[in-house]
């Protein structure tokens, strides 16, 4: 299994951004629910519209099987009525167009997000991003803004302080930093 980073750089987070809502809405809200939530890509897949109407979406993590509630704030909550208008609260937020045979209505596939979304990163150059990029980008930025590592790790039920600042790459940032001064 590869290990994939966080978006770091804040300019690039933004161009990827524009790039997928002028590409495809689909593709654009799967990837602002993984920044805006910190949910893995399991979670996020068979969310349906019903889950995204109220303040918050509540979802039942798939595997630790508990149940994780984070506030829809207001870019996403825009984003997000402009998309579901005039849908049905039964369809799923990510459906798949592949229709193989008669099968019902289902999301698209983890391969087609982790496609999704390494297309969108190589047009802006990075590497070694994938779909768990999008919830470690979520709490890299967490991490920078509010430095609440107990807030973080109950977030991402980690633990342990250490497991969390490396799983967003904070560890290998302060790492880097550290190091740029010890030149020999």
């Amino acid at each position: 299994m590869k290990f994939v980073q966080p978006i770091r750089d804040p300019v690039k987070l933004t161009s990827i951004q524009k790039y997928l809502r002028n590409q495809n809405h689909r593709n654009y809200i799967l990837f602002q629910i993984g920044i805006n939530t910190g949910f893995r890509i399991s979670d996020i897949l068979p969310i349906k519209v019903a889950d995204v109407k109220g303040t918050h979406i509540t979802i039942r993590e798939q595997k630790t099987g508990k149940e994780k509630k984070v506030l829809i704030r207001k870019t996403l909550r825009k984003d997000l009525d402009a998309y579901i208008s005039g849908k049905s609260d039964d369809e799923y937020l990510f459906p798949s167009r592949n229709k193989k045979g008669s099968r019902k209505p289902h999301p698209i596939s983890r391969s087609m997000a982790y496609k999704i979304v390494r297309d969108a990163a190589a047009e802006f150059g990075l590497t070694e991003i994938g779909t768990h990029s999008m919830r470690k980008t979520f709490g890299h930025n967490f991490y920078t803004k509010k430095r609440d590592i107990v807030l973080l790790m109950d977030l991402f039920n980690h633990t342990e302080e250490k497991v969390t600042l490396r799983y967003v790459g904070i560890l290998q940032d302060t790492l880097d930093d550290a190091l740029e001064d010890v030149e020999l």
